[in-house]
């Protein structure tokens, strides 16, 4: 018998003194357990899907090791099962599926030292920079002036405006001309982060980057070849780089009509482009830039993946023509010169005081119609399927406070679980730290805005994704859910490579739910091991709070500061494995191995 998974490997070795025997197939095993006989299928790798390609290229193993933990009662009964197959492998786990945004105007990044150990304990993996929208106004070896003529805006200096063609205004979509918004790689503010402040929350923190370059000046630039200019631009900085930063993506939303360079003063521009933006422009363009920063790359040494920007969903009626041909005239035009697909999504509906429920349900469907709509885009068009990243989600629910809630913690895990399960190569939470807003704030972090919130305060969606990512495997595995709340349970389960088997369970429903979890092609161990997390009582459906194992803030809104030293809860497998999973709660629980 070859046993080549080691998820299967150390059980069947040992077996406590059990001896194995082969079945008449060559590929079952089956194992005598006290009276009973375990059958145990050895699980097959799936083929590494072209969505996910070279993503998978740094995949780990990832080993579990046994927490500090507390004996806990177990539920006796349960009406809800979930039976987990841990020989059915769905995809292994991208290491860059947890990533998020950061920004410039988050402050000097690595000036607090709680937010540096905060997002190391996290492990996002990914890290991207220097913002959304924002990207195709940053000019990353320019530093700020002060324009003498607004006391309120900064400008590169005047030389460098000279020397590279930046214009002080932007056509709107509307066709009037606005002062230009900049952002910069060498500001020492203190309100906002520098390109060095970046590489050094990288450096600290133990994660890699995503830069996004600027596309926009590409378009809105005055120089006399204003595509080579940035396209040079965009070089100098895969030079200065020297290989820390593998993921380079040409431009944010460029399809849209809030992108710098949609529109543009054609008096001003001096090689003939059009006023409007198509998807085949963008393409004949992006080769330039991939062009350029390929050679860069070479010279000093490094390996860069460079990604397009797609339109990612059914047009709407309303959206205009820049929109609506984008992906049919980029994809011919590009002619697979892409490493790789962008695609942002805010996922639920648009400017609506979205209820829980449909928050939720929000999570759960769109990655899967978003990655059906883009591969059979590109397909359509004659295009070669590449990998798909995520680089920018989040929701649009605004009013209730839903994006700061322990709801948009449910959320952020659903979105992660379903990014692997439709075998995206990456994802990217949007963002670090944003603005209050009243509550309408994408921020894990919270900025300070609310006084009962201190800034650098980790949001209940910080506590989710962490114990999330801190007991998921490295396989993802298929699991079932039947019972009385099987419309109300959602799971995502996974294998370590050392040999146990991970579940999280996800109660989408406002009354707790027993669960008992079972098992197919596991020699399960003795001890299972669990954290539990819950809103509170504030707030309605949108607690602002998030309770791990009954542990919660110190204040008004987050989770508990020592969420990394808490203890599991365990208890024995004799009697089966059942928790109680909490109204709009999760847990996160290791099946430990024989």
């Amino acid at each position: 018998m070859k046993c080549f998974n080691p998820i299967l490997c150390f059980g069947l070795s040992i077996i406590l003194g059990s001896s194995c025997s082969k079945t008449v197939d060559e590929n079952i095993i089956t194992v005598p357990k006290d009276t009973t006989t375990v059958t145990v299928i050895p699980p097959v790798e799936p083929k590494i899907a072209n969505t996910v390609g070279f993503f998978l290229d740094d995949w780990q193993a990832k080993n579990y090791i046994v927490p500090a933990y507390t004996d806990f009662a177990a539920p006796t009964q349960a009406l809800t099962t979930v039976t987990v197959d841990a020989s059915d492998i769905i995809a292994k786990i991208p290491q860059q599926i947890f990533g998020h945004n950061a920004n410039t105007w988050m402050g000097t990044l690595v000036d607090q030292p709680s937010f540096v150990t905060d997002v190391t304990n996290l492990k996002p993996n990914i890290i991207r920079w220097p913002a959304g929208s924002g990207s195709d106004g940053y000019f990353w070896n320019a530093s700020p002036v002060q324009d003498p003529n607004n006391n309120s805006r900064q400008t590169p200096a005047a030389q460098y405006m000279k020397d590279w063609g930046v214009p002080d205004k932007h056509m709107n979509k509307d066709g009037a001309l606005v002062d230009a918004f900049f952002f910069y790689g060498q500001t020492k503010d203190n309100w906002r982060g520098s390109l060095s402040n970046y590489y050094d929350l990288l450096k600290q923190s133990n994660n890699k980057g995503i830069i996004t370059i600027n596309y926009g000046f590409a378009r809105y630039g005055t120089s006399a070849n204003p595509v080579a200019t940035a396209a040079h631009l965009a070089a100098e900085w895969v030079r200065y780089d020297k290989g820390r930063t593998q993921y380079w993506e040409i431009g944010n939303e460029n399809y849209a009509d809030w992108e710098a360079g949609y529109r543009i003063d054609v008096s001003k521009n001096k090689d003939g482009q059009p006023e409007f933006l198509t998807g085949k422009l963008y393409a004949q363009h992006f080769k330039v830039y991939a062009d350029s920063m390929r050679k860069a790359a070479a010279e000093v040494g490094a390996k860069i993946k460079i990604g397009a920007v797609m339109q990612e969903s059914v047009t709407e009626s309303w959206q205009n023509n820049t929109t609506k041909t984008w992906n049919a005239t980029l994809i011919p035009e590009i002619n697979n010169n892409a490493d790789f697909y962008i695609v942002h999504n805010y996922i639920t509906p648009f400017g609506q005081k979205s209820n829980a429920a449909t928050i939720l349900s929000s999570a759960l469907n769109i990655p899967a119609v978003m990655m059906s709509f883009v591969t059979n885009e590109i397909t359509k068009n004659g295009g070669e399927v590449k990998p798909i990243a995520f680089t920018e989600w989040n929701m649009w629910a605004l009013d209730l406070k839903q994006q700061v809630s322990n709801i948009s913690g449910l959320f952020a895990v659903i979105v992660q679980g379903e990014a692997i399960k439709n075998k995206y190569g990456l994802a990217a939470r949007w963002d670090l730290l944003n603005g209050w807003e009243n509550g309408n704030d994408h921020g894990l972090f919270s900025d300070g805005g609310s006084a009962d919130d201190p800034r650098w305060n980790p949001r209940p969606s910080f506590h989710h994704m962490y114990y999330f990512q801190k007991m998921i495997g490295d396989r993802l595995v298929s699991s079932a859910v039947t019972g009385n709340g099987a419309t109300a349970i959602k799971t995502y389960a996974s294998t370590y490579s050392s040999g146990q088997v991970n579940v999280t369970l996800l109660n989408t429903s406002s009354v707790p739910l027993t669960i008992e979890v079972k098992t197919k092609n596991f020699l399960m161990g003795n001890r299972y091991y669990w954290y539990s997390l819950e809103g509170s009582n504030d707030n309605g459906e949108f607690s602002r709070k998030v309770l791990v194992n009954g542990n919660g803030p110190k204040g008004a809104a987050g989770g508990p500061t020592d969420y990394a030293s808490l203890k599991a809860r365990a208890a024995l497998t004799g009697t089966g494995i059942k928790v109680i999973v909490p109204a709009y709660g999760s847990v996160y629980m290791m099946v430990d191995k024989k």
